[in-house]
């Protein structure tokens, strides 16, 4: 009654009784900035029934973080699109900001790949071991966490470098090189399952392993002169995962660290951050 009587009040008087606050449309939040190479974490709206990144499903935990990525040669535009258990559709945009890859021109014809048929017959089943090593969903949630260095050393080889050969271009770098001694420690960056631990050098990527670390996020670490860890052990960040070698095809000791993200090849140097000194 009172309440009844303060407004009936304030309408006598002329003022503005404000009505209830209309809530603000569900959006998708993004933490970082789209540029190629890199990642994002989201986090949807909550009754989110569908996520889509350019056509391709993501999945989306129950607190509704997610995560996308961006290849290495991304486009200019990408578009994040969902779907609201209410029928309340979702759409956001991203420009994806260009790298300044480091480019080496080189006034020399690229040489064709030798490939033999017994290099061939070998390294069909190592290709299909990486594919299918890839395929697999694991219940790892390293994606949530800041990844760490796996090695603290200098930095030999960049994400992204490539040689062009006389206007013909070479393929890029597909990682991070870290410069080191055989036998010295190589760590997991962030929590995951190890999803291959090869069990003989493969003929490029030597000692191979792969780690998930959730939502289609993997790290692959080369030419390790071993692997201490086995196919579906979990990993926590820091734990000892083998060591440095020079197995494979590789000039000297060092530990190559790549990333991907479903096909996305993306720079861990984004993830890591700057390398801390010695």
């Amino acid at each position: 009654m009172k309440g009844w009587i303060a407004a009936a009040a304030l309408a006598m008087t002329g003022a503005v009784v404000a009505s209830p606050a209309t809530p603000p449309p569900a959006q998708l939040m993004l933490t970082g900035q789209p540029v190629q190479g890199g990642t994002l974490l989201g986090t949807a709206p909550k009754g989110t029934a569908e996520l889509r990144f350019d056509g391709q499903p993501v999945p989306v935990d129950a607190d509704g973080r997610f995560l996308i990525a961006f290849d290495r040669d991304a486009q200019p535009q990408a578009r994040l699109t969902g779907r609201l258990a209410d029928g309340t559709l979702l759409d956001r945009t991203l420009t994806v900001a260009p790298r300044d890859w480091r480019i080496e021109r080189v006034n020399a014809p690229l040489r064709p790949t030798k490939s033999t048929e017994t290099f061939l017959a070998l390294r069909k089943p190592e290709l299909e071991q990486i594919a299918a090593a890839r395929t697999m969903a694991t219940d790892a949630q390293g994606w949530r966490q800041r990844f760490i260095w796996p090695r603290i050393g200098r930095i030999s080889g960049l994400f992204g470098s490539q040689r062009i050969y006389q206007g013909q271009p070479g393929a890029y770098h597909g990682g991070v090189d870290i410069a080191g001694a055989p036998g010295e420690p190589v760590v997991a960056p962030a929590d995951g399952v190890v999803i291959l631990a090869a069990d003989h050098p493969f003929t490029l990527e030597g000692n191979l392993l792969m780690i998930d670390h959730g939502h289609g996020l993997n790290s692959a670490f080369l030419h390790l002169s071993r692997i201490d860890v086995i196919q579906g052990q979990h990993v926590i960040q820091g734990q000892r995962i083998g060591a440095i070698g020079a197995t494979g095809r590789a000039t000297g000791p060092h530990l190559h660290w790549g990333m991907k993200w479903n096909d996305a090849r993306i720079d861990p140097l984004l993830l890591a951050g700057p390398m801390p000194a010695n």
